[in-house]
């Protein structure tokens, strides 16, 4: 038994495009679809989500999800929505990509075989690589005209005047391997729907052309809307760079405070993209958020929810526990606990100084710490004053004059945190 696939992806704001007679299709029973992910970096970041997404909730009801890994099409680029080539990789490392694309997307898609819709992950280089080139241009080239390909946006957008630099015939053959994936999996899987943003409509509908001339078959297109933010800037990325799956690459802590940190209005867009809340509860944490802005529940619970998806709850525990460091009520213990690079993410921006590992081994006097070793305060006088005022911290924990620092303070074996009131923090870095 099938459910409306189309209709989820309407709802929650994940269609753009879709071929006539898709919706009606699906319903007739399970099918197969695919979707194209870049190898070209050994973690997905949270831009390809949209697609993953779609993948699931294309198997949640009741379909078989293909996961095509673009090893060929990976070595020559796509020119979609690019003003320029993008670098080839050779096949070593696009294999060591795939092994690692796969442990994550395992997080989202089900492959156990056991089921008949388990999803599966395929790599297009497997089946490219069996081409010479002449076979290429006779058995699939002969088959699509230049003045078909020479129509597609992706292409006139690089011929164009404004284009900054032309467009090589290996990105220009891009939609015929493209649409010659569609028509192999067609043939060999039944895969009959193609998934992808809505900059690749005019690469599915390539291979939909291809499976209509060369099998006489029917294949099907659907794209979803390219996720754009409020404020005009670039979803997916940070000062940093892209936001990844990875948490080597981007910490649990860091993952969670970019969803954190959403505005209102994309709250309210993300949370029905990038989550599995159903549509009641969904609208109910609208609601609540519309009430009462100033709490944040959606965006918190849309941190929630990715950061577990993508990490663990156990990850997410210890991303809250970051973020309560700096504003709300934590202990020294808990301060200690962050690992390293969670630290300076946490206190990223704050003045540092650096002192003597032998000073802190003799200990060192807390006035001094504050004022003449560091210059957090500006003289022994005013250091004295907000001891007394019971204002200044030590890793979180407050302290008085005759205070000493030492060894056993140290976080990380290397850092100590200084606080004068609720907002004002040091770093000291023990060398």
């Amino acid at each position: 038994m099938v459910s409306n696939f189309v209709e989820e992806l309407k709802w929650r704001g994940m269609l753009h495009d879709v071929m006539p007679g898709t919706e009606e299709h699906l319903l007739t029973g399970m099918q197969s679809a695919y979707l194209g992910i870049d190898p070209t970096a050994d973690s997905l970041h949270i831009g390809h989500m949209v697609g993953v997404m779609m993948l699931r909730h294309f198997q949640l009801a009741g379909h078989k999800p293909y996961a095509l890994i673009g090893g060929a099409t990976g070595m020559i680029g796509d020119p979609s929505g690019k003003s320029e080539e993008r670098n080839l990789l050779d096949e070593t490392t696009l294999r060591t990509n795939q092994e690692a694309l796969k442990e994550q997307l395992s997080r989202f898609l089900d492959f156990d075989d056991a089921t008949d819709n388990s999803a599966v992950l395929v790599n297009n280089y497997d089946w490219m690589k069996k081409f010479s080139f002449l076979d290429f241009i006779r058995d699939v080239g002969k088959h699509i005209t230049v003045n078909y390909m020479m129509s597609k946006d992706s292409v006139k957008k690089r011929l164009s005047s404004d284009a900054k630099e032309g467009m090589s015939f290996t990105e220009f053959t891009y939609q015929l391997v493209q649409g010659y994936d569609f028509l192999h999996l067609y043939k060999n899987h039944n895969c009959t729907l193609q998934m992808g943003g809505s900059d690749q409509w005019g690469n599915i509908t390539t291979g939909t052309e291809m499976i209509r001339r060369i099998e006489g078959g029917k294949g099907y297109a659907i794209t979803c809307p390219l996720i754009t933010k409020a404020d005009g800037s670039k979803f997916g990325k940070t000062e940093q760079g892209n936001v990844w799956l990875d948490a080597h690459r981007t910490s649990p802590y860091a993952f969670y405070q970019y969803w954190l940190n959403t505005s209102d209005e994309d709250a309210e867009k993300y949370i029905k993209i990038f989550t599995f809340l159903s549509r009641e509860e969904i609208e109910s944490l609208i609601r609540e958020h519309q009430e009462a802005p100033h709490m944040r529940n959606l965006q918190r619970r849309l941190a929630e929810e990715i950061t577990v998806m993508v990490h663990s709850q156990d990850d997410l525990d210890k991303a809250i526990a970051a973020s309560n460091i700096l504003f709300g009520k934590s202990t020294s213990q808990q301060l200690k606990q962050l690992d390293e690079h969670t630290f300076l993410e946490v206190f990223e921006g704050v003045p540092q100084a650096v002192i003597s590992r032998s000073e802190v081994e003799e200990g060192l006097d807390i006035i001094a710490a504050l004022a003449s070793k560091t210059g957090f305060l500006s003289s022994n006088g005013e250091a004295r004053r907000e001891l007394k005022q019971n204002s200044i911290a030590v890793n979180k924990e407050k302290v008085k004059e005759g205070y000493n620092i030492t060894s056993g303070d140290l976080i990380n074996e290397k850092y100590i945190l200084l606080q004068r009131g609720k907002k004002n923090y040091m770093v000291l870095v023990v060398e």
